[in-house]
């Protein structure tokens, strides 16, 4: 009964760190102090959870609990999230807290699902780590697809305001800075999410199939879809990229997305295992 308590404290501090890593990526682009408070509480309550599992296993055990491996990798995510929310308080450097915080995730769930501890109802944990990573893959997708239809709108309502054909159509979409705005927003959101979705795919390759491929073309097709929409991200809040063209290269990137799902998917025997 402890085990599966402690199992499901240790999932939902998954979830609240992939919140809380969402939000901090979301306050460095757009300087949203509430989502950065919302972060803070998000990563407080995780450290609470954690220093009062450590305290409660100290006790338990009657030692310092850093001799085994699954020991050592709990007490480094909780001394990284510790520090991580005193650079948040102290310094405000928000984008270290943000890869900080990546590389606490990616520890927190190396822990939650290490080999040694799915020995009892492995088949379980591990499908519960490939349910997660499909649903935050599937989401950034469907954040993707959402980008690419603004950017569509966008491409169609410059059309017409360039060509001056003032139908009843182009009053019943937005402005253009609001569709590039919210073409951004998708994407800002659906980065990190992808990004974290294929750690926990990473993860449960590792688990699961010891012998896969690192370079299968299904890895390799859905980290280049990352690095691609992550150019795209840098050169959009940059400004490097903006309007007209940056619409024409997010509307060329979901192809990307859509030879990766389809095409991709098919040469790869990394999802047959699923």
């Amino acid at each position: 009964m402890y085990a599966v308590w402690t199992d499901r404290l240790h999932e939902g501090m998954i979830l609240l760190y992939a919140a809380s890593i969402l939000l901090y990526f979301l306050d460095f682009l757009h300087r949203n102090r509430k989502a950065n408070k919302a972060a803070f509480r998000f990563l407080s309550v995780v450290w609470a959870l954690q220093t009062v599992i450590f305290i409660l296993y100290m006790a338990h055990t009657r030692r310092f609990p850093v001799l085994t491996l699954s020991e050592g990798l709990y007490f480094y995510a909780w001394a990284l999230l510790t520090l991580s929310l005193a650079l948040n308080r102290l310094l405000r450097v928000d984008f270290t807290v943000f890869f900080t915080n990546v590389i606490g995730f990616f520890i927190m769930t190396v822990h939650a699902f290490a080999p040694g501890k799915v020995s009892q109802g492995a088949g379980r944990r591990v499908s519960e780590l490939l349910l997660m990573h499909i649903t935050m893959t599937l989401i950034a997708y469907v954040l993707f697809s959402l980008s690419f239809v603004f950017s569509i709108l966008y491409l169609l309502q410059y059309k017409w305001l360039k060509e001056k054909k003032w139908s009843h159509r182009i009053w019943r979409l937005n402005d253009l800075a609001k569709l590039e705005r919210l073409s951004k927003w998708m994407n800002a959101i659906a980065v990190p999410v992808l990004l974290l979705g294929l750690i926990l795919g990473l993860e449960w390759a590792y688990l699961r199939l010891p012998a896969i491929h690192w370079f299968d073309p299904k890895i390799v097709g859905s980290f280049a879809v990352l690095l691609v929409y992550s150019f795209l991200l840098y050169a959009g809040e940059g400004r490097r990229m903006f309007g007209k063209t940056l619409a024409y290269w997010n509307t060329a990137a979901f192809l990307i997305i859509l030879i990766n799902f389809f095409l991709i998917t098919g040469l790869s025997d990394f999802h047959l295992y699923y």
